[in-house]
């Protein structure tokens, strides 16, 4: 196989490779004066399996023009397959339509990358598992609870694990917030709120017995942060014991550090999905942890053509 980063993530990128033992093939990536990107492949990658990595985080339409640009360089190259590895999958919260005359662009993002010439997708924790059929190729969508899992028997003792309660912040994550609790024994809450406006939301109720319990929060997004602080302070008044959170993908968009600094929460857990800048990697109360070993074993597996349901049990 050969691997190659795009500018999103390499540091993620290169953990992959670490965790493969496999070197990065090496690729220019330019943008001339006026932000067209050019690409060019510096090996022969003809008949060679691809798997190129690249989140599609902010600066969102950047980062996908240069994903769909690299596949289509290895496409006119005669890569034998070409698997898009795409960490965070942007776009993925418009996975339906939300009002008249509003767009679908999860869906049209899918079809640009198969009509680029990736054949095969392989992502986390998308929003909406549907997304996975928007594509009209194989397309692989892992999740982060192995990597809770660990990180919470890591940090959490034996008796406060005792205690724990796993959270999904809205109806829409309980099926993830069932898995990982499933884990641990443990019982579920679920946050009841309404969202006036994108962006916004409003915590109505709290749905369980939250009191003394050592809660959890459990997402597939940070963005703003507004959602999760509200649904932190929430559970502190229904008697919650503690309150931290654990988020695959850290969009982090302002105010959200400066939220999550002055919140009740305390710690909030991410992966590196998304590369963060030093305002967050500076912030006490945010934590990130690797999923390089899980996208490299997936890697692994896809390339030699064994089970990737097996990660998961």
């Amino acid at each position: 196989m050969k691997l190659i980063s795009g500018t999103a993530n390499q540091a993620l990128a290169t953990g992959i490779a670490d965790v493969l033992d496999v070197p990065i093939t090496s690729v220019d990536i330019k943008r001339f004066r006026d932000q067209e990107i050019f690409v060019r492949i510096n090996e022969n990658v003809r008949g060679e399996d691809i798997f190129l990595i690249q989140s599609t985080a902010a600066p969102a339409n950047d980062h996908l023009m240069e994903l769909l640009i690299t596949i289509d360089a290895l496409v006119r190259a005669s890569a034998k397959r070409i698997t898009a590895v795409i960490p965070y999958f942007g776009y993925a919260r418009q996975d339906r339509k939300t009002g008249g005359r509003t767009p679908i662009s999860a869906k049209l993002v899918a079809n640009l990358i198969s009509k680029a010439g990736a054949d095969r997708v392989l992502t986390m924790d998308l929003h909406a598992g549907q997304i996975q059929g928007f594509f009209d190729i194989p397309t692989d969508n892992l999740f982060g609870q192995p990597v809770f899992e660990k990180d919470i028997k890591e940090n959490f003792s034996r008796k406060e694990r005792n205690k724990l309660l796993f959270v999904s912040p809205d109806t829409g994550g309980v099926v993830r917030t069932r898995s990982l609790a499933k884990m641990f024994d443990s019982d579920i809450a679920i946050v009841d709120k309404r969202r006036p406006k994108a962006g916004e939301s409003e915590v109505m109720n709290i749905i369980g017995d939250v009191k003394d319990r050592n809660c959890i929060l459990l997402d597939d997004i940070i963005d703003s942060g507004g959602t999760l602080c509200n649904a932190a302070q929430a559970l502190m008044d229904q008697g919650a014991a503690s309150v931290s959170a654990y988020i695959t993908h850290g969009v982090l968009s302002d105010p959200a550090v400066e939220r999550i600094t002055n919140s009740i929460m305390s710690e909030v857990v991410i992966t590196d999905t998304i590369s963060q800048p030093d305002a967050v990697k500076k912030c006490d109360k945010i934590r990130e942890v690797s999923v390089s070993t899980l996208l490299g074993e997936a890697i692994r597996r896809i390339a030699n053509d064994e089970s990737v349901s097996k990660l998961f049990g």
